[in-house]
């Protein structure tokens, strides 16, 4: 199947956020391509989900594409090896994956099948998360990572791990941690392999500036520094000293930011290097991001620059500092996560039903009414283009008095539903009179007021907690329907009975938008939508809001004929899975149920015949889906 010609991306902007990864089919679909095979045709992504609701997976859904997740991991080990190619720089890159960008067994497993090639490794924040790390064969050379607080159990674990033949690198983040490694040091007889995290004070831009600079919480200044360096000395301990770990930021939007912050821990590895400690690697951490608008600009949901731009940028620096200097080039390792993972996966979810704030027929006032509902009906009679604000106000105005009149009982409520039918039917011949969005600022925000609410299939607190806590935007779109154009204005509701759980920032092919085009729903067609690059931090992060669960998740690789693989199915959490994470135990529940119901029953209270249903009723609920079914 090709692509589109001619489509309503003009509108979505797909070209703009795809990646290259999504498209617009001719039939109006949302396809998928493959980028390891660019002669690949193109999967359609509402035939993807009908296929898996024909076997029973529903949505709500998490879709992860193995085969985006797998060209994040080359692109970024190609970029660095033709970066040190271009320079001729004199070491290699190691990269690992931060466990905690996405802790999910498949996704963590497939990082380490697709990374082994390139010795990619995984970095630890927690116990949990070396516990996992240690669980997976890795490459011979690549490394463990482990940052974070410690105590003396993580610290011994990753020290013994060293005999099974892991690169387990303890990242100092203070002196006193320091005083934890040699005490397990003494008690094993095992010599570490030691990092330090070194402070830099270059801030970077975007939502996470506070992870940079000498205010970050992480990692240690240079008198604390010195203090480390001496102590190992006295030890006799320095030469198990041969990372330096410096955090550039996360999600740096600038790229200039990137050069800075290398630059300046490039200096840092020098002194060390003249201190006498003999490094080896310079860990750069994360800072690597996505452009989730595609705007290729500075700001929290893009970047201007590219993974190859940012690799270069990174192997150019560090390469002019050690030349300058006259040290060897250190083996460079960095820790992207949101780049690796962060457009691998996507949630789909249906729209259930729609409130519209508009209505394309209205009733007549009747002669009892009051004038002001004639006066609102007449409106339509003198609607133009020219007097379009002057309407606006009028209807809002007359619909305000009504409504006060109504509050004080002067009005009843079957008149107060003509004036509101009414009012709905003046609103849609305005919406059809006004302007396209961002032609005119103050239509716009009075038109805000009057978009539709699409009601869909899930949490935004379980599954895009981003969006709620930071205003982190993902591009949205219809999964259908592409090749015609949107006729309506929504913001997206989410199940819960939350007025915070739903999405109001779309990013359009024109900017961002407080309202999403989309298509009158058909109610014999399900209407289905898709959040696109979620795989970092979202599948993590997500809480128990309303005690929604996980949604149904499942993996995916597509052929290279159009079709696709699935290749593990996940069940998302029913009811008693999730009663179980707030401490019920969903047996005590039934049990607790079924007392209620016998009591009835014995007090007369209720018909023995009823109990059956009852309890069957109940039992369905905890066994069933969180979500709408």
């Amino acid at each position: 199947m090709v692509e589109a010609d001619n489509s309503v991306d003009s509108v979505y902007g797909v070209d703009k956020w795809g990646m290259g990864l999504v498209s617009v089919l001719p039939n109006g679909d949302l396809g998928l391509k493959n980028p390891l095979k660019p002669d690949a045709v193109v999967t359609s992504l509402p035939d993807i989900i009908s296929n898996l609701s024909e076997r029973g997976i529903q949505t709500p859904l998490l879709v992860r594409v193995s085969s985006f997740l797998e060209q994040s991991i080359i692109g970024i080990n190609q970029s660095f090896a033709e970066a040190i190619e271009r320079y001729k720089y004199r070491g290699v890159y190691r990269g690992v994956f931060p466990i905690k960008v996405n802790q999910q067994a498949q996704v963590i497993q497939r990082i380490v099948e697709f990374g082994r090639p390139f010795s990619h490794g995984l970095e630890a924040g927690s116990k949990p998360e070396l516990a996992i790390a240690l669980a997976h064969d890795l490459a011979k050379d690549a490394m463990i990572i482990c940052n974070g607080v410690k105590d003396a159990d993580f610290v011994r674990l990753a020290v013994l791990s060293r005999k099974l033949g892991f690169n387990t690198v303890i990242v100092l983040e203070s002196p006193k941690e320091l005083e934890t490694v040699l005490q397990v040091v003494k008690e094993t007889g095992q010599e570490p392999l030691l990092g330090v995290r070194v402070k830099l004070t270059n801030e970077i831009s975007g939502n996470w500036a506070k992870s940079s600079g000498d205010r970050s919480t992480f990692g240690m200044h240079t008198d604390q520094l010195v203090s480390v360096i001496d102590r190992l000395k006295g030890e006799g301990l320095l030469h198990c000293l041969k990372l330096q770990h410096s955090h550039l930021g996360s999600q740096i939007p600038d790229v200039n930011d990137v050069r800075r912050a290398v630059g300046e821990a490039s200096r840092y590895f020098v002194e060390l290097i003249r201190e006498g400690v003999p490094l080896s690697h310079l860990d750069l951490g994360g800072g690597l991001g996505i452009d989730y608008t595609g705007e290729k600009a500075v700001n929290e949901n893009s970047m201007n620059y590219s993974m190859a731009e940012y690799c270069s940028n990174v192997v150019e620096t560090v390469s002019y500092v050690m030349d300058e200097a006259g040290i060897d080039h250190p083996i460079l390792v960095t820790e992207s996560g949101r780049a690796v993972t962060g457009s691998s996966s996507m949630l789909v979810f249906n729209v259930l039903e729609a409130t519209l704030y508009d209505a394309q027929s209205a009733p007549e006032p009747e002669a009892e009414d009051h004038h002001l509902v004639s006066d609102l009906a007449k409106i339509a009679d003198y609607l133009n283009l020219d007097r379009l604000q002057e309407s606006l106000n009028d209807a809002s105005f007359y619909r305000t008095e009504l409504r006060a009149l109504f509050r004080r009982g002067y009005i009843g409520l079957r008149e107060m539903a003509r004036a509101e039918r009414i009012y709905l039917h003046v609103m849609s011949k305005i919406k059809q009179l006004a302007p396209a969005f961002g032609e005119d600022p103050v239509i716009d925000e009075q038109m805000e007021k009057l978009v539709d609410i699409y009601h869909c299939n899930f949490s935004l607190f379980q599954s895009l907690p981003d969006t709620w806590a930071i205003d982190q935007l993902h591009p949205v779109a219809p999964l259908q329907r592409l090749n015609e154009q949107p006729d309506r204005r929504a913001v997206l509701s989410d199940i819960t009975c939350d007025s915070d759980g739903k999405i109001d920032k779309f990013i359009l092919a024109n900017g961002v938008s407080s309202a999403l085009p989309v298509h009158s729903l058909d109610e014999e067609t399900p209407y289905y939508v898709g959040v696109f690059f979620i795989g970092a931090y979202q599948e993590t992060l997500g809480d128990l809001h309303n005690l929604f669960g996980d949604t149904n998740i499942a993996t995916i690789e597509l052929r290279k004929d159009g079709g696709f693989d699935l290749l593990h199915e996940q069940e998302g959490d029913s009811v008693g899975e999730v009663l179980s994470y707030v401490e019920y135990d969903p047996r005590d529940c039934i049990d607790a149920f079924r007392q209620l119901v016998d009591r009835a029953t014995s007090e007369n209270n209720l018909p023995a015949s009823d109990r059956k249903n009852l309890m069957s009723a109940y039992r369905a609920i905890i066994s069933g889906s969180t979500y709408y079914v």
